[in-house]
Protein backbone atom coordinates (compact mmCIF):
# COMPACT_ATOMS: atom_id res chain seq x y z
CA UNK A 1 0.00 0.00 0.00
CA UNK A 2 2.77 2.42 0.98
CA UNK A 3 4.63 1.58 -2.24
CA UNK A 4 1.47 2.16 -4.33
CA UNK A 5 0.95 5.53 -2.63
CA UNK A 6 4.60 6.45 -3.26
CA UNK A 7 4.27 5.58 -6.94
CA UNK A 8 0.94 7.40 -7.21
CA UNK A 9 2.18 10.58 -5.55
CA UNK A 10 5.82 10.90 -6.59
CA UNK A 11 6.15 9.51 -10.09
CA UNK A 12 3.83 12.16 -11.63
CA UNK A 13 5.75 14.82 -9.71
CA UNK A 14 9.07 13.48 -10.99
CA UNK A 15 7.75 13.45 -14.54
CA UNK A 16 6.56 17.03 -14.10
CA UNK A 17 10.02 18.07 -12.93
CA UNK A 18 11.66 16.27 -15.84
CA UNK A 19 9.27 17.76 -18.39
CA UNK A 20 9.43 21.34 -17.13
CA UNK A 21 12.88 22.19 -18.51
CA UNK A 22 11.75 21.20 -22.02
CA UNK A 23 8.84 23.61 -22.09
CA UNK A 24 8.40 25.54 -25.37
CA UNK A 25 11.85 24.81 -26.72
CA UNK A 26 11.06 22.13 -29.33
CA UNK A 27 13.22 19.55 -27.58
CA UNK A 28 15.98 21.80 -26.26
CA UNK A 29 16.65 21.73 -22.53
CA UNK A 30 16.27 24.89 -20.49
CA UNK A 31 19.23 27.19 -20.89
CA UNK A 32 20.66 29.60 -18.37
CA UNK A 33 20.40 33.30 -19.18
CA UNK A 34 23.83 33.61 -20.79
CA UNK A 35 23.44 30.27 -22.54
CA UNK A 36 20.30 31.35 -24.41
CA UNK A 37 22.27 33.99 -26.26
CA UNK A 38 25.26 31.69 -26.82
CA UNK A 39 22.98 28.91 -28.07
CA UNK A 40 21.46 31.02 -30.83
CA UNK A 41 24.76 32.64 -31.68
CA UNK A 42 26.22 29.16 -32.22
CA UNK A 43 23.37 28.43 -34.66
CA UNK A 44 23.94 31.77 -36.39
CA UNK A 45 27.64 30.99 -36.81
CA UNK A 46 26.99 27.41 -38.04
CA UNK A 47 28.50 25.80 -34.95
CA UNK A 48 25.10 24.22 -34.34
CA UNK A 49 22.54 23.08 -36.87
CA UNK A 50 19.61 25.33 -37.71
CA UNK A 51 16.57 23.68 -36.08
CA UNK A 52 13.86 22.45 -38.42
CA UNK A 53 11.26 24.34 -36.38
CA UNK A 54 11.67 27.75 -34.81
CA UNK A 55 9.30 30.42 -33.55
CA UNK A 56 10.63 33.55 -31.89
CA UNK A 57 7.58 33.93 -29.65
CA UNK A 58 7.67 30.45 -28.13
CA UNK A 59 11.38 29.66 -28.39
CA UNK A 60 12.76 33.00 -27.23
CA UNK A 61 10.16 35.26 -25.62
CA UNK A 62 8.45 32.48 -23.65
CA UNK A 63 11.83 31.22 -22.51
CA UNK A 64 12.76 34.64 -21.14
CA UNK A 65 9.33 34.75 -19.49
CA UNK A 66 10.03 31.50 -17.68
CA UNK A 67 13.47 32.65 -16.55
CA UNK A 68 11.83 35.85 -15.34
CA UNK A 69 9.33 33.83 -13.27
CA UNK A 70 12.17 31.71 -11.89
CA UNK A 71 14.05 34.81 -10.77
CA UNK A 72 16.97 34.00 -13.05
CA UNK A 73 16.81 37.19 -15.10
CA UNK A 74 17.47 40.85 -14.19
CA UNK A 75 14.35 42.78 -13.20
CA UNK A 76 14.23 44.94 -16.34
CA UNK A 77 10.88 44.99 -18.13
CA UNK A 78 10.69 43.50 -21.61
CA UNK A 79 9.01 46.61 -22.99
CA UNK A 80 8.95 50.20 -21.76
CA UNK A 81 6.98 52.85 -23.62
CA UNK A 82 6.56 56.57 -22.87
CA UNK A 83 5.23 59.61 -24.68
CA UNK A 84 5.41 63.39 -24.34
CA UNK A 85 2.12 63.49 -22.41
CA UNK A 86 3.69 61.53 -19.57
CA UNK A 87 1.88 58.26 -20.29
CA UNK A 88 3.83 55.09 -19.63
CA UNK A 89 3.45 51.38 -20.42
CA UNK A 90 5.66 48.65 -18.98
CA UNK A 91 5.39 44.95 -19.76
CA UNK A 92 7.36 42.09 -18.32
CA UNK A 93 8.06 39.14 -20.62
CA UNK A 94 5.21 37.34 -18.84
CA UNK A 95 2.81 40.23 -19.52
CA UNK A 96 3.97 40.43 -23.13
CA UNK A 97 3.18 36.72 -23.47
CA UNK A 98 -0.23 37.09 -21.83
CA UNK A 99 -1.30 40.04 -23.99
CA UNK A 100 0.16 38.68 -27.23
CA UNK A 101 -1.78 35.42 -26.77
CA UNK A 102 -4.98 37.45 -26.43
CA UNK A 103 -4.02 39.43 -29.54
CA UNK A 104 -3.32 36.16 -31.37
CA UNK A 105 -6.87 35.04 -30.63
CA UNK A 106 -8.21 38.38 -31.88
CA UNK A 107 -6.42 37.90 -35.20
CA UNK A 108 -7.49 34.28 -35.57
CA UNK A 109 -11.08 34.55 -34.37
CA UNK A 110 -12.43 38.10 -34.71
CA UNK A 111 -10.42 38.91 -37.85
CA UNK A 112 -10.79 35.42 -39.35
CA UNK A 113 -7.12 35.10 -40.26
CA UNK A 114 -5.20 31.88 -40.78
CA UNK A 115 -1.58 30.84 -40.83
CA UNK A 116 0.14 32.25 -43.92
CA UNK A 117 -2.26 35.18 -44.32
CA UNK A 118 -0.69 38.63 -44.58
CA UNK A 119 -1.50 41.58 -42.33
CA UNK A 120 -0.46 45.16 -43.06
CA UNK A 121 0.16 47.27 -39.96
CA UNK A 122 0.31 51.02 -40.60
CA UNK A 123 0.93 52.26 -37.08
CA UNK A 124 3.12 54.81 -35.31
CA UNK A 125 5.25 53.87 -32.29
CA UNK A 126 2.38 52.64 -30.13
CA UNK A 127 2.59 49.58 -27.83
CA UNK A 128 0.07 47.70 -29.95
CA UNK A 129 2.56 47.51 -32.81
CA UNK A 130 4.83 45.29 -30.71
CA UNK A 131 1.89 43.30 -29.39
CA UNK A 132 0.53 42.55 -32.86
CA UNK A 133 3.99 41.73 -34.18
CA UNK A 134 4.36 38.99 -31.56
CA UNK A 135 0.75 37.87 -32.07
CA UNK A 136 1.50 37.29 -35.75
CA UNK A 137 4.51 35.15 -34.81
CA UNK A 138 2.31 33.02 -32.54
CA UNK A 139 -0.28 32.44 -35.26
CA UNK A 140 2.01 32.07 -38.27
CA UNK A 141 0.41 35.15 -39.82
CA UNK A 142 2.85 37.23 -41.90
CA UNK A 143 3.40 40.73 -40.51
CA UNK A 144 3.80 43.53 -43.10
CA UNK A 145 4.86 46.79 -41.40
CA UNK A 146 4.29 50.16 -43.03
CA UNK A 147 5.31 53.61 -41.87
CA UNK A 148 2.53 55.88 -40.65
CA UNK A 149 3.64 58.48 -43.21
CA UNK A 150 2.41 56.41 -46.16
CA UNK A 151 0.00 58.16 -48.48
CA UNK A 152 -3.33 56.67 -49.58
CA UNK A 153 -1.70 55.77 -52.91
CA UNK A 154 1.14 53.97 -51.09
CA UNK A 155 -1.31 52.01 -48.96
CA UNK A 156 -3.38 51.04 -51.98
CA UNK A 157 -0.31 49.65 -53.76
CA UNK A 158 0.76 47.68 -50.69
CA UNK A 159 -2.69 46.19 -50.21
CA UNK A 160 -2.80 44.99 -53.79
CA UNK A 161 0.79 43.80 -54.06
CA UNK A 162 0.84 41.91 -50.75
CA UNK A 163 -2.70 40.50 -51.11
CA UNK A 164 -3.19 41.35 -47.45
CA UNK A 165 -6.26 39.87 -45.77
CA UNK A 166 -6.29 42.45 -42.97
CA UNK A 167 -5.10 45.99 -42.39
CA UNK A 168 -4.40 47.47 -38.97
CA UNK A 169 -4.08 51.19 -38.37
CA UNK A 170 -4.75 53.94 -35.84
CA UNK A 171 -7.96 55.92 -35.55
CA UNK A 172 -6.18 59.01 -36.92
CA UNK A 173 -4.92 57.18 -40.02
CA UNK A 174 -8.12 55.23 -40.66
CA UNK A 175 -9.69 57.86 -42.99
CA UNK A 176 -6.75 57.66 -45.42
CA UNK A 177 -6.92 53.86 -45.35
CA UNK A 178 -10.69 53.90 -45.77
CA UNK A 179 -10.37 55.86 -49.01
CA UNK A 180 -8.49 53.01 -50.74
CA UNK A 181 -9.57 49.74 -49.12
CA UNK A 182 -12.26 49.20 -51.72
CA UNK A 183 -9.45 48.80 -54.28
CA UNK A 184 -8.36 45.52 -52.68
CA UNK A 185 -10.15 42.31 -53.59
CA UNK A 186 -8.28 40.34 -50.92
CA UNK A 187 -9.07 42.35 -47.77
CA UNK A 188 -11.32 40.57 -45.25
CA UNK A 189 -11.05 42.66 -42.10
CA UNK A 190 -9.99 46.07 -40.80
CA UNK A 191 -8.69 46.53 -37.27
CA UNK A 192 -8.41 49.91 -35.59
CA UNK A 193 -6.02 50.74 -32.75
CA UNK A 194 -7.30 53.52 -30.52
CA UNK A 195 -10.26 54.61 -28.45
CA UNK A 196 -12.52 55.60 -31.32
CA UNK A 197 -14.92 53.45 -33.30
CA UNK A 198 -15.60 53.43 -37.02
CA UNK A 199 -18.23 51.71 -39.12
CA UNK A 200 -16.93 48.53 -40.69
CA UNK A 201 -13.87 48.41 -38.44
CA UNK A 202 -13.07 46.13 -35.51
CA UNK A 203 -11.65 47.77 -32.39
CA UNK A 204 -8.54 46.09 -30.95
CA UNK A 205 -8.99 47.42 -27.42
CA UNK A 206 -12.53 46.08 -27.15
CA UNK A 207 -11.60 42.72 -28.63
CA UNK A 208 -8.55 42.32 -26.37
CA UNK A 209 -10.72 42.85 -23.30
CA UNK A 210 -12.93 39.91 -24.32
CA UNK A 211 -10.28 37.60 -25.82
CA UNK A 212 -9.03 34.46 -24.12
CA UNK A 213 -5.39 34.37 -23.01
CA UNK A 214 -5.19 30.66 -23.84
CA UNK A 215 -3.41 30.17 -27.14
CA UNK A 216 -1.08 27.46 -28.42
CA UNK A 217 1.72 28.82 -30.56
CA UNK A 218 1.83 27.30 -34.04
CA UNK A 219 4.82 25.14 -34.92
CA UNK A 220 6.55 27.16 -37.63
CA UNK A 221 9.45 25.92 -39.71
CA UNK A 222 12.61 27.97 -39.43
CA UNK A 223 12.38 29.01 -43.08
CA UNK A 224 8.65 29.82 -43.09
CA UNK A 225 7.92 33.48 -43.97
CA UNK A 226 7.45 35.76 -40.96
CA UNK A 227 7.84 39.33 -42.25
CA UNK A 228 7.46 41.24 -45.49
CA UNK A 229 9.05 44.67 -45.85
CA UNK A 230 8.48 47.00 -48.77
CA UNK A 231 11.79 48.51 -49.82
CA UNK A 232 12.31 51.17 -52.45
CA UNK A 233 14.69 50.66 -55.33
CA UNK A 234 16.18 53.17 -57.71
CA UNK A 235 13.52 52.39 -60.30
CA UNK A 236 10.05 50.89 -60.35
CA UNK A 237 7.66 50.09 -57.52
CA UNK A 238 8.85 49.05 -54.04
CA UNK A 239 9.95 45.44 -53.78
CA UNK A 240 8.58 43.03 -51.15
CA UNK A 241 11.43 41.59 -49.07
CA UNK A 242 10.49 38.28 -47.42
CA UNK A 243 12.22 37.39 -44.14
CA UNK A 244 11.79 34.02 -42.45
CA UNK A 245 11.26 33.13 -38.80
CA UNK A 246 14.95 32.30 -38.44
CA UNK A 247 16.50 35.02 -40.64
CA UNK A 248 15.65 37.91 -38.33
CA UNK A 249 14.66 35.75 -35.34
CA UNK A 250 18.10 34.13 -35.00
CA UNK A 251 20.16 36.13 -37.49
CA UNK A 252 20.24 39.30 -35.38
CA UNK A 253 21.75 37.67 -32.29
CA UNK A 254 25.39 38.37 -33.21
CA UNK A 255 24.60 41.98 -34.05
CA UNK A 256 22.74 42.32 -30.78
CA UNK A 257 25.59 40.87 -28.78
CA UNK A 258 28.69 42.29 -30.50
CA UNK A 259 27.51 45.49 -32.23
CA UNK A 260 24.71 46.63 -29.92
CA UNK A 261 26.56 45.16 -26.91
CA UNK A 262 23.33 43.95 -25.30
CA UNK A 263 22.83 41.82 -22.19
CA UNK A 264 19.71 41.05 -20.11
CA UNK A 265 20.57 44.05 -17.90
CA UNK A 266 20.44 46.59 -20.73
CA UNK A 267 17.78 49.05 -21.84
CA UNK A 268 17.86 49.65 -25.61
CA UNK A 269 16.36 52.73 -27.27
CA UNK A 270 16.18 52.73 -31.05
CA UNK A 271 14.39 55.74 -32.57
CA UNK A 272 13.55 54.11 -35.91
CA UNK A 273 10.04 54.36 -37.31
CA UNK A 274 7.99 51.16 -37.09
CA UNK A 275 7.72 50.88 -40.87
CA UNK A 276 11.41 50.20 -41.38
CA UNK A 277 13.52 47.09 -40.96
CA UNK A 278 15.74 48.92 -38.49
CA UNK A 279 12.81 48.80 -36.05
CA UNK A 280 12.83 45.00 -36.34
CA UNK A 281 16.59 44.99 -35.79
CA UNK A 282 16.89 47.34 -32.82
CA UNK A 283 13.40 47.38 -31.31
CA UNK A 284 12.37 43.71 -31.52
CA UNK A 285 14.69 40.85 -32.38
CA UNK A 286 18.20 41.88 -31.30
CA UNK A 287 17.26 43.21 -27.85
CA UNK A 288 14.71 40.51 -27.08
CA UNK A 289 16.90 37.58 -28.09
CA UNK A 290 19.48 39.06 -25.70
CA UNK A 291 16.85 39.41 -22.96
CA UNK A 292 17.14 43.21 -22.96
CA UNK A 293 14.47 45.84 -22.41
CA UNK A 294 13.05 47.55 -25.51
CA UNK A 295 12.54 51.25 -24.73
CA UNK A 296 10.28 53.38 -26.93
CA UNK A 297 9.57 57.11 -26.84
CA UNK A 298 6.61 57.95 -29.02
CA UNK A 299 7.66 61.27 -30.56
CA UNK A 300 5.63 62.36 -33.59
CA UNK A 301 8.50 64.69 -34.53
CA UNK A 302 12.22 64.59 -33.88
CA UNK A 303 13.16 67.01 -31.09
CA UNK A 304 16.82 67.12 -29.97
CA UNK A 305 15.91 68.50 -26.54
CA UNK A 306 13.43 65.67 -25.92
CA UNK A 307 16.02 63.09 -27.00
CA UNK A 308 18.62 64.52 -24.63
CA UNK A 309 16.16 64.79 -21.75
CA UNK A 310 15.01 61.20 -22.29
CA UNK A 311 18.59 59.90 -22.26
CA UNK A 312 19.06 61.72 -18.96
CA UNK A 313 15.78 60.77 -17.31
CA UNK A 314 15.61 57.04 -18.08
CA UNK A 315 18.20 54.27 -17.49
CA UNK A 316 18.93 53.82 -21.21
CA UNK A 317 22.22 52.01 -21.72
CA UNK A 318 22.25 51.59 -25.51
CA UNK A 319 21.08 54.25 -27.95
CA UNK A 320 20.57 53.91 -31.69
CA UNK A 321 19.50 56.64 -34.07
CA UNK A 322 20.05 57.80 -37.64
CA UNK A 323 23.14 59.77 -38.70
CA UNK A 324 20.94 62.80 -39.39
CA UNK A 325 19.70 62.70 -35.80
CA UNK A 326 23.24 62.51 -34.42
CA UNK A 327 24.16 65.54 -36.56
CA UNK A 328 21.23 67.50 -35.14
CA UNK A 329 21.95 66.40 -31.58
CA UNK A 330 25.58 67.58 -31.55
CA UNK A 331 24.36 71.04 -32.54
CA UNK A 332 22.34 71.02 -29.32
CA UNK A 333 24.10 71.83 -26.03
CA UNK A 334 24.48 68.27 -24.72
CA UNK A 335 26.83 69.35 -21.94
CA UNK A 336 23.76 70.43 -19.92
CA UNK A 337 22.52 66.84 -19.69
CA UNK A 338 23.79 64.02 -17.51
CA UNK A 339 23.30 60.76 -19.36
CA UNK A 340 24.45 58.64 -16.44
CA UNK A 341 23.33 55.23 -17.76
CA UNK A 342 24.37 55.65 -21.40
CA UNK A 343 27.34 53.44 -22.26
CA UNK A 344 26.97 52.44 -25.92
CA UNK A 345 25.73 54.18 -29.08
CA UNK A 346 25.22 52.78 -32.56
CA UNK A 347 24.25 54.17 -35.93
CA UNK A 348 23.23 52.72 -39.28
CA UNK A 349 21.32 53.66 -42.39
CA UNK A 350 24.04 55.74 -44.01
CA UNK A 351 27.64 56.48 -43.00
CA UNK A 352 28.25 59.00 -40.24
CA UNK A 353 30.94 61.60 -40.84
CA UNK A 354 33.99 61.17 -38.58
CA UNK A 355 33.71 64.81 -37.48
CA UNK A 356 30.23 64.20 -36.08
CA UNK A 357 31.43 61.10 -34.28
CA UNK A 358 34.21 63.11 -32.63
CA UNK A 359 31.78 65.83 -31.55
CA UNK A 360 29.40 63.26 -30.03
CA UNK A 361 32.27 61.61 -28.14
CA UNK A 362 33.50 64.95 -26.80
CA UNK A 363 30.02 65.94 -25.61
CA UNK A 364 28.86 62.61 -24.16
CA UNK A 365 32.00 60.57 -23.57
CA UNK A 366 30.50 57.67 -25.54
CA UNK A 367 31.71 56.32 -28.89
CA UNK A 368 29.36 55.73 -31.81
CA UNK A 369 29.73 52.25 -33.32
CA UNK A 370 28.62 52.19 -36.94
CA UNK A 371 27.08 49.10 -38.46
CA UNK A 372 25.88 48.10 -41.88
CA UNK A 373 23.19 45.92 -43.34
CA UNK A 374 20.01 46.09 -45.39
CA UNK A 375 16.37 45.13 -45.21
CA UNK A 376 17.47 42.05 -47.17
CA UNK A 377 20.14 41.13 -44.64
CA UNK A 378 20.88 41.45 -40.95
CA UNK A 379 23.97 43.24 -39.58
CA UNK A 380 26.78 42.13 -41.88
CA UNK A 381 29.49 44.65 -40.92
CA UNK A 382 30.08 46.59 -37.73
CA UNK A 383 32.53 48.44 -35.55
CA UNK A 384 32.04 45.88 -32.82
CA UNK A 385 32.46 46.48 -29.11
CA UNK A 386 36.10 46.05 -28.11
CA UNK A 387 37.31 46.51 -31.68
CA UNK A 388 39.35 49.51 -32.80
CA UNK A 389 36.90 52.03 -34.25
CA UNK A 390 37.85 53.60 -37.54
CA UNK A 391 35.59 56.67 -37.75
CA UNK A 392 33.70 56.76 -41.02
CA UNK A 393 34.12 53.06 -41.77
CA UNK A 394 31.39 50.43 -41.70
CA UNK A 395 33.64 48.21 -39.60
CA UNK A 396 34.55 44.60 -40.34
CA UNK A 397 32.46 41.65 -41.45
CA UNK A 398 30.40 40.24 -38.60
CA UNK A 399 30.68 36.44 -38.29
CA UNK A 400 29.53 34.28 -40.01
CA UNK A 401 29.46 36.59 -43.03
CA UNK A 402 32.23 36.65 -45.60
CA UNK A 403 31.93 40.20 -46.94
CA UNK A 404 34.09 41.13 -49.92
CA UNK A 405 34.51 43.87 -52.49
CA UNK A 406 33.95 42.39 -55.96
CA UNK A 407 34.16 43.58 -59.54
CA UNK A 408 31.47 43.49 -62.23
CA UNK A 409 32.28 39.83 -62.96
CA UNK A 410 32.12 38.60 -59.35
CA UNK A 411 35.87 38.43 -58.75
CA UNK A 412 37.20 39.54 -55.35
CA UNK A 413 39.17 42.79 -55.56
CA UNK A 414 42.36 43.50 -53.61
CA UNK A 415 42.47 45.94 -50.70
CA UNK A 416 42.13 49.57 -51.70
CA UNK A 417 40.15 49.00 -54.90
CA UNK A 418 36.57 50.19 -55.24
CA UNK A 419 33.83 47.72 -56.14
CA UNK A 420 30.50 46.26 -55.06
CA UNK A 421 29.97 45.33 -51.41
CA UNK A 422 28.92 41.68 -51.49
CA UNK A 423 28.27 38.67 -49.24
CA UNK A 424 29.50 35.21 -50.19
CA UNK A 425 26.61 32.76 -50.68
CA UNK A 426 28.51 29.75 -52.04
CA UNK A 427 28.89 26.97 -51.09
CA UNK A 428 26.34 27.84 -48.37
CA UNK A 429 23.84 30.69 -48.51
CA UNK A 430 23.46 32.21 -45.01
CA UNK A 431 19.97 31.48 -43.66
CA UNK A 432 19.78 35.04 -42.35
CA UNK A 433 19.59 36.57 -45.81
CA UNK A 434 16.17 37.36 -47.24
CA UNK A 435 14.22 34.54 -48.87
CA UNK A 436 13.16 36.41 -52.00
CA UNK A 437 11.55 39.50 -53.46
CA UNK A 438 7.98 38.24 -53.42
CA UNK A 439 6.49 37.68 -56.90
CA UNK A 440 9.63 39.14 -58.49
CA UNK A 441 12.05 36.34 -59.48
CA UNK A 442 13.92 38.61 -61.90
CA UNK A 443 14.85 41.11 -59.19
CA UNK A 444 15.72 38.27 -56.82
CA UNK A 445 18.05 36.71 -59.40
CA UNK A 446 19.65 40.10 -60.11
CA UNK A 447 21.06 40.21 -56.57
CA UNK A 448 23.39 37.29 -57.34
CA UNK A 449 26.73 37.79 -59.07
CA UNK A 450 28.83 34.65 -59.25
CA UNK A 451 29.27 33.34 -55.71
CA UNK A 452 27.97 36.50 -54.06
CA UNK A 453 24.86 38.38 -52.99
CA UNK A 454 25.36 41.96 -54.19
CA UNK A 455 24.10 44.73 -51.90
CA UNK A 456 23.91 47.48 -54.51
CA UNK A 457 26.36 49.60 -52.49
CA UNK A 458 29.92 50.38 -53.50
CA UNK A 459 32.86 50.39 -51.15
CA UNK A 460 36.54 49.80 -50.49
CA UNK A 461 38.18 47.34 -48.08
CA UNK A 462 41.42 48.46 -46.45
CA UNK A 463 44.41 46.30 -45.50
CA UNK A 464 42.93 45.59 -42.04
CA UNK A 465 39.59 44.38 -43.41
CA UNK A 466 37.58 47.51 -42.62
CA UNK A 467 35.00 48.43 -45.23
CA UNK A 468 34.51 52.02 -46.36
CA UNK A 469 31.28 53.13 -48.00
CA UNK A 470 31.59 55.00 -51.29
CA UNK A 471 27.93 55.26 -52.31
CA UNK A 472 24.99 53.53 -53.87
CA UNK A 473 25.67 52.26 -57.38
CA UNK A 474 23.47 55.02 -58.76
CA UNK A 475 24.99 57.74 -56.50
CA UNK A 476 28.50 57.52 -57.97
CA UNK A 477 29.49 60.61 -59.97
CA UNK A 478 31.54 60.10 -63.15
CA UNK A 479 33.11 63.44 -64.00
CA UNK A 480 35.52 63.56 -66.94
CA UNK A 481 36.51 59.96 -66.25
CA UNK A 482 36.94 60.42 -62.49
CA UNK A 483 34.65 58.34 -60.27
CA UNK A 484 33.64 60.30 -57.19
CA UNK A 485 31.61 59.03 -54.24
CA UNK A 486 29.28 61.57 -52.62
CA UNK A 487 30.12 60.55 -49.06
CA UNK A 488 33.80 61.54 -49.28
CA UNK A 489 32.87 65.03 -50.53
CA UNK A 490 30.19 65.38 -47.84
CA UNK A 491 32.72 64.29 -45.21
CA UNK A 492 35.11 67.00 -46.38
CA UNK A 493 32.40 69.66 -46.35
CA UNK A 494 31.14 68.82 -42.85
CA UNK A 495 34.59 69.63 -41.45
CA UNK A 496 33.98 73.31 -42.25
CA UNK A 497 32.17 75.21 -39.47
CA UNK A 498 29.72 76.72 -41.98
CA UNK A 499 28.22 73.35 -42.92
CA UNK A 500 25.42 71.85 -40.82
CA UNK A 501 24.81 69.08 -43.35
CA UNK A 502 25.14 68.53 -47.08
CA UNK A 503 24.14 66.28 -49.95
CA UNK A 504 26.32 65.76 -53.00
CA UNK A 505 24.96 64.62 -56.39
CA UNK A 506 25.88 64.72 -60.06
CA UNK A 507 24.87 67.69 -62.17
CA UNK A 508 24.98 67.91 -66.00
CA UNK A 509 27.93 69.72 -67.58
CA UNK A 510 28.55 70.26 -71.31
CA UNK A 511 32.31 69.68 -71.05
CA UNK A 512 32.71 67.03 -68.33
CA UNK A 513 29.44 65.17 -68.82
CA UNK A 514 28.64 65.63 -65.15
CA UNK A 515 30.18 67.45 -62.22
CA UNK A 516 29.91 67.44 -58.44
CA UNK A 517 27.19 69.62 -57.00
CA UNK A 518 26.75 70.20 -53.26
CA UNK A 519 23.48 71.19 -51.61
CA UNK A 520 24.44 72.74 -48.28
CA UNK A 521 22.49 73.62 -45.14
CA UNK A 522 24.41 76.33 -43.28
CA UNK A 523 24.95 76.61 -39.55
CA UNK A 524 23.27 79.68 -37.97
CA UNK A 525 26.60 81.50 -37.56
CA UNK A 526 27.17 81.53 -41.34
CA UNK A 527 23.60 82.06 -42.54
CA UNK A 528 24.17 85.74 -43.37
CA UNK A 529 27.57 85.39 -45.05
CA UNK A 530 28.07 86.41 -48.66
CA UNK A 531 27.07 83.32 -50.74
CA UNK A 532 29.66 83.84 -53.48
CA UNK A 533 32.59 84.25 -51.10
CA UNK A 534 31.41 81.36 -48.95
CA UNK A 535 31.12 79.13 -52.03
CA UNK A 536 34.73 79.84 -52.98
CA UNK A 537 35.86 79.26 -49.40
CA UNK A 538 34.11 75.88 -49.26
CA UNK A 539 35.52 74.82 -52.63
CA UNK A 540 39.05 75.63 -51.49
CA UNK A 541 38.40 73.81 -48.23
CA UNK A 542 37.40 70.59 -50.04
CA UNK A 543 40.48 70.80 -52.27
CA UNK A 544 42.68 70.87 -49.17
CA UNK A 545 40.87 68.09 -47.30
CA UNK A 546 40.50 65.56 -50.13
CA UNK A 547 41.68 65.06 -53.72
CA UNK A 548 41.22 68.38 -55.58
CA UNK A 549 39.28 66.82 -58.47
CA UNK A 550 36.46 65.96 -56.03
CA UNK A 551 35.61 69.54 -55.11
CA UNK A 552 32.03 70.70 -55.84
CA UNK A 553 32.05 72.83 -58.96
CA UNK A 554 28.47 73.81 -58.18
CA UNK A 555 27.14 74.82 -54.76
CA UNK A 556 23.59 75.63 -53.72
CA UNK A 557 22.63 76.76 -50.22
CA UNK A 558 19.28 75.38 -49.02
CA UNK A 559 17.15 75.51 -45.87
CA UNK A 560 16.86 71.74 -45.61
CA UNK A 561 17.51 68.51 -47.48
CA UNK A 562 14.92 65.99 -48.69
CA UNK A 563 14.90 62.95 -46.41
CA UNK A 564 13.04 59.70 -46.05
CA UNK A 565 10.91 59.20 -42.95
CA UNK A 566 13.78 57.17 -41.51
CA UNK A 567 16.11 60.17 -41.84
CA UNK A 568 18.17 59.16 -44.88
CA UNK A 569 19.08 61.94 -47.30
CA UNK A 570 17.28 61.45 -50.62
CA UNK A 571 20.06 62.20 -53.08
CA UNK A 572 17.90 60.73 -55.82
CA UNK A 573 15.38 63.59 -55.44
CA UNK A 574 18.13 66.18 -55.82
CA UNK A 575 19.79 64.31 -58.68
CA UNK A 576 16.52 64.03 -60.60
CA UNK A 577 15.93 67.73 -60.12
CA UNK A 578 19.37 68.51 -61.52
CA UNK A 579 18.82 66.33 -64.56
CA UNK A 580 15.26 67.54 -65.15
CA UNK A 581 13.67 64.14 -64.53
Amino acid sequence: FIMRMFIKSWIPRCLQILRAPCRSFHGYHRLLTSQIISHYEAIHQYKKELPKYFNFASDVLDEWSQLEKDGRKPANPAFWWVNEEGEEVKWSFEELGFLSRKAANVLSEACGLQRGDRVIAVLPRVPEWWLLNVACMRTGIIFVPGTSQLTAKDISYRLQASKAKCIITSDTLAPAVESVVSDSQFLKSKLIVGKGSRDGWLNLKELLAMASAEHECVKTRSQDPMLIYFTSGTTGFPKMVVQSHSSYGIGLVSGGRHWMNLTPSDVMWNTSDTGWAKAAWGSVFAPWICGSCVFVHHMPQFKPAVIAETLSKYPITTFCTAPTAFRMLVQHDLSRYKMMSLKHCISAGEPLNPEMMAKWKSQTGVDIHEGYGQTETVTICANMKGMKIKPGSLGKALPPFDVQIIDDHGAVLPAGEEGSIAVRIQPTRPFCLFSEYLDNPEKTAATVRGNFYVTGDRGIMDEEGYIWFVGRDDDIINSAGYRIGPFEVESALIQHPAVAESAVVSSPDPDRGEVVKAFIVLTPAFASHDPEKLTQELQQHVKKVTAPYKYPRKVEFVQDLPKTVSGKIQRKVLRNREWGR
